[in-house]
């Protein structure tokens, strides 16, 4: 098998490199496009954000000279004769990214899931390939959007890098060489503060150089619970108990920790076959395999992977979106995605009251005031008739009061039927429920 760095090589060698159009300039987006501006093969052709000064700053802060290698355009025309000439474009319609005829693949790395649904849909329409670094789309509708760009010819993918892509190369791995996997996860790095809001967090926000919502998203727990809702329609595997264990620990504790109760080693499950988090083994994602075969078990021991019968493996690092060129590299030359939903829908990322809401309020979002996710299955999911997250935006109306903490249903809310979100995922429920 030829690496890809020899395919991407090749690709530069011959002056056809791969042009790739990104929606989001925020930290994920100004981290993609630096990356790829060191790759051969690619190029970050398109860069679309709200904030025309957000998306100069991608190529600016990267070395690139406004005027001379990009400039803004306002239609796909203009952009169109700005790539034939040679020029990046940096532009606040994010028709760009997804329409100009130059453009081989669409990122979407907004984070917000109307958004993500918006640029998924026009890249399929328009032809190219769509890589969502945007979980909180994916968990939603990405069964549809799947469906929709293979009717196409196109792939449709998560990113590799994110923790899901992360994680998944791991079970890919063991599951071909036949390994018993028994639990897959992640690590996370910060405890839940469930009252998070963007303005608790505004200052640690400032710091980092992220959105406040992005943070409090990371903070208030729901962010762990969308990439593991992805973990499971990738895999199959499902939550032990709705949004997971999320116990604490070291690498050396998994095999143990995460065993069953019954088996008598300290274990926290009650059965194998799930998704978890653990705090404490971050950053990187982590695997639980196990093998019925006495030699293998001697062999394993023998290389220092401890004395049985759980064996962990971990990757101690994700890279996020500096992975993601990775993914529209394999989406454009193999036509391989590097993450989907392929299990089917067999978890949601569903709704809970982050503090006390009444009838008549309006709900905002992922890392917002009123709500925040939890990790559920889907047959669970539907008995309770739970609200799947993806689905909130600010025209979400409450229709009754719910306590905090409570799960939020379909009944509980008007939802925003205008929303392509909405559309989108009753297609799909109509399609695969």
């Amino acid at each position: 098998m030829v690496g890809m760095n020899y395919k991407l090589a090749e690709l530069e060698k011959n002056g056809k490199p791969l042009y790739a159009g990104i929606i989001g300039a925020g930290q994920m987006g100004r981290g993609m496009v630096a990356q790829m501006l060191s790759m051969k093969g690619l190029r970050p052709a398109v860069v679309a954000d709200l904030s025309l000064e957000d998306a100069r700053d991608a190529y600016a802060d990267a070395g690139l000279k406004p005027g001379v290698d990009f400039d803004a355009a306002a239609t796909v025309a203009a952009g169109d004769k700005l790539l034939a000439a040679g020029k990046f474009v940096i532009t606040v319609n994010s028709e760009l990214a997804t329409k100009c005829s130059a453009v081989h693949c669409t990122v979407d790395a907004t984070g917000v899931p109307e958004a993500g649904a918006k640029a998924a849909m026009e890249a399929i329409n328009n032809g190219k390939h769509i890589v969502m670094l945007n979980v909180e789309t994916d968990v939603c509708i990405g069964h549809i959007l799947h469906k929709l760009a293979a009717n196409a010819g196109l792939v449709y993918s998560g990113s590799a890098g994110d923790e899901p892509g992360a994680v998944l190369e791991l079970f890919d791995f063991a599951d071909a060489l036949g390994f018993d996997v028994r639990v897959i996860g992640k690590g996370k790095n910060n405890p839940i503060d469930y009252d998070c809001t963007p303005e608790s967090v505004a200052e640690e926000a400032k710091r980092k150089g992220a959105s406040p919502k992005m943070i409090c998203s990371f903070k208030d727990g729901t962010k762990t619970m969308v990439e593991m809702t992805a973990m499971a329609n990738a895999t199959g595997f499902l939550p032990d108990i709705m949004g997971a264990h999320g116990a604490s620990g070291t690498v050396r504790d998994l095999p143990d920790l995460l065993s069953l109760k019954s088996e008598g080693r300290g274990g926290i499950l009650n059965s194998y076959r799930t998704v978890e988090y653990i705090n404490g083994v971050a950053p990187g994602v982590f695997i639980i395999i196990a093998s019925d075969q006495p030699h293998i078990n001697h062999e394993l021991a023998y290389l220092g992977m401890g004395s049985g019968p759980n064996y962990v493996l971990y990757r101690p690092y994700h890279l996020t979106s500096l992975e993601t060129p990775l993914t529209v590299a394999k989406a454009c030359i193999d036509h391989v995605p590097s993450i989907v939903p392929r299990a089917g829908l067999v978890a949601e990322t569903g709704t809970i009251a982050k503090r006390d809401l009444k009838a008549g309020e309006s709900l905002d979002g992922i890392g917002g005031f009123t709500i925040r996710g939890t990790f559920i299955s889907a047959p669970e999911a539907r008995e309770k008739n739970v609200l799947p997250m993806g689905l909130v935006n600010k025209n979400t109306v409450m229709l009754r009061d719910v306590k905090k903490g409570g799960l939020i249903t379909y009944a509980d809310v008007k939802l925003d039927e205008s929303s392509l979100m909405v559309q989108l995922r009753k297609l799909q429920d109509g399609l695969f429920v």
